[in-house]
């Protein structure tokens, strides 16, 4: 066997050696099940979102009377005849089936909202049931008799999943609520050659601070960490492991063109060492 085809096998052995413990890092949460069920069963649900500027939010009053709370809802009015009539909307829809409506709030980026009747209003920085209870102690009593009903939610819930995935995308949450495998799920599941244990999350605060966090799918703790619920506005990148990387590499064009040509000059000499070959048989 000649010497160099030996070295090749060699060094293709050693190579299927080495990408064999790749596998290991493919599942998510290995060993999960080992976590007790004390500890699970104290984690906490997924919180009440905070609010900060750009969310856009429906909010909703009602009372037993909803003729004296009519004002207090945006794009409804009483006529002439005593009628509750909503006036109508401007509905659209901007990718992954983001829905926008002259009917909600967006809160400004001084974190306000302008609200029928009772003008501005901070939100920034409050939960849903937080801003549902200011909203309501503003109309009540000084507007009405009987205490009304406020309902906030939140309409653009969406985070950003990117890197190695097989739909990189935007995605939005029909119910103010995500976890870091159903956003991952919605972009279709992480590449075979995504980093299981390197992905980053980008996150920005109601305050406009900014958090990086590491995560570690791979480890089962990571089903315990504060990370595993997401927040609107969340931005997901997964790496790409080594294979992914050393696929990518690319050789200067210059190294490239150097190759070549020495691989053109060895062709040759093959050729012409061939013909002395043949020719001196």
């Amino acid at each position: 066997m000649n010497i160099s085809f030996k070295s090749l096998v060699i060094a293709l052995c050693a190579f299927g050696m080495a990408s064999c413990s790749a596998p290991k890092k493919v599942p998510y949460l290995v060993d999960a099940e080992t976590i007790p069920a004390e500890v699970l069963s104290q984690l906490p649900s997924s919180s009440d979102p905070v609010l900060g500027a750009g969310d856009l939010l429906n909010i909703e009053v009602t009372a037993p009377n909803m003729s004296s709370v009519a004002g207090f809802n945006k794009g409804v009015y009483i006529d002439e005849k005593g009628s509750i009539t909503r006036l109508s909307n401007t509905n659209s829809t901007y990718g992954n089936n983001l829905e926008v409506s002259t009917d909600y709030y967006l809160i400004g980026k001084d974190g306000d909202i302008t609200f029928p009747i009772l003008g501005e209003i901070h939100a920034a920085g409050l939960t849903k049931s937080q801003l549902a209870e200011t909203i309501c102690n503003m109309i009540y009593p000084k507007y009405v008799k009987e205490q009304p009903k406020v309902e906030v939610r939140l309409m653009n819930f969406r985070v950003v999943v990117t890197g190695a995935v097989k739909s990189p995308g935007r995605y939005q949450s029909q119910n103010e609520r995500m976890n870091f495998f159903e956003a991952i799920a919605m972009a279709g599941d992480l590449d075979i050659k995504g980093d299981r244990e390197n992905i980053l999350l980008y996150r920005t605060n109601y305050d406009g601070t900014r958090e990086v966090h590491k995560l570690d799918i791979h480890d089962k703790n990571f089903l315990l960490s504060p990370y595993f619920n997401l927040q609107q506005n969340d931005i997901i990148y997964v790496a790409p492991n080594k294979s992914m990387a050393n696929a990518a590499w690319q050789l200067n064009p210059g190294v490239t063109a150097a190759i070549t040509f020495v691989g053109g000059i060895s062709s040759l000499a093959s050729l012409v060492i061939g013909i002395v070959n043949l020719t001196r048989n």
